[in-house]
């Protein structure tokens, strides 16, 4: 087991296709017992399509960020900036690396993001089954303020708690 600390840096265009790589490997370890395969085949080629992503790269109001281990992708996360605050869209860590600091070291740059960007408030949906992810949140400040169906298109549905932690 390798504890020394993850490099994190900005995503760039060469980071995509491992992002994507990743999520599909975490989505897999995950989701398969709280949604269907094609509901997780939709998400993943629709929130990991290249094009989506590099658009988010340009735009101002979205950050990614990508946690290297030797010199491997261990985990990732995206946040964008709304109205309310800021949300952290996405965080993952490869199953091999969790429980060893990258999630928090994620969401420590996507806070000290936040702040720059002077929203008061971070917050995030998180599937209601996914209990280990819940526990790993509440371990970072956050805390369940509601629970809510989410429509994401093509008849499938996110039924996730909303959580949210002051900055």
């Amino acid at each position: 087991m390798n504890d020394a600390q993850p490099s994190l840096h900005r995503l760039t265009v060469v980071d995509i296709d491992a992002v994507s790589a990743l999520a599909r490997v975490v989505w897999q370890a995950t989701y398969p017992p709280l949604i269907s395969q094609a509901q997780i085949d939709a998400m993943l080629a629709d929130r990991y399509a290249p094009a989506r992503v590099r658009e988010q790269l340009d735009d101002p109001g979205h950050a990614w960020w990508v946690a290297r281990q030797d010199p491997a992708l261990a985990g990732f996360a995206h946040a964008i900036r709304d109205e309310t605050g800021c949300k952290l869209d996405k965080l993952y860590v490869h199953p091999a690396q969790q429980r060893r600091g990258i999630g928090a070291a994620l969401v420590r740059a996507v806070e000290d993001w936040a702040r720059r960007q002077q929203a008061r408030h971070l917050w995030l949906q998180v599937n209601r089954g996914n209990t280990q992810a819940i526990r790993a949140y509440e371990k970072y400040g956050f805390q369940i303020v509601a629970s809510r169906v989410f429509d994401t298109g093509n008849g499938f549905v996110m039924d996730d708690h909303v959580m949210e932690r002051v900055l």
